[in-house]
């Protein structure tokens, strides 16, 4: 069982850790994962892993959700979880997988989403619409939650098609 509480964590590091370049700040970090920024249930993450010596008090933890929590680092040395921390770190919460996503479009792609799109041929409200349908033909893996960013991409796609076929129709 352990020993150190969520309000522990986010009290030791608001008086060591400077929350500037974060995903969150001090006042939400209880209620959202320090490197996506979603708001989630929290796992505690060790900074130094335990099998490396890494304790389990508040300076060796922060708060991620289950997927962040998988990816963060597992070594010794304490400052590269706060240097991963700040390279992940989104302006606008509830961005970071989408962020991802567009990253994974991409990769697989080999083009900004909507790359080849002018501004001027598509709505804001023709692009939700579009969404909207897209994201109903797909979803999350069990348990997680969320859609994974390969999914995103995948999404965007299908968007991009259906409004390309949409303005061939209508030319």
């Amino acid at each position: 069982m352990p020993n150190t509480s969520v309000k522990e964590i986010v009290n030791y590091w608001a008086q060591h850790e400077d929350e500037s370049g974060l995903t969150v700040d001090w006042s939400e970090a209880h209620e959202r994962c320090w490197r996506c920024g979603y708001k989630s249930k929290l796992e505690r993450c060790h900074i130094t892993p335990e099998a490396l010596g890494g304790a389990d008090e508040p300076g060796n933890l922060v708060l991620l959700c289950h997927r962040c929590h998988r990816e963060a680092p597992s070594v010794q040395d304490p400052r590269f979880m706060w240097i991963w921390l700040r390279a992940h770190s989104s302006n606008f919460y509830d961005t970071f997988w989408t962020l991802r996503g567009m990253e994974e479009f991409e990769k697989m792609f080999g083009r900004k989403p909507f790359a080849d799109f002018d501004d001027t041929q598509i709505s804001k409200e023709e692009i939700e619409l579009a969404m909207r349908s897209a994201m109903n033909s797909a979803s999350s893996h069990f348990g997680e939650g969320r859609m994974n960013p390969s999914t995103i991409a995948c999404v965007l796609h299908q968007v991009e098609q259906q409004l390309m076929e949409r303005d061939h129709k209508g030319t």
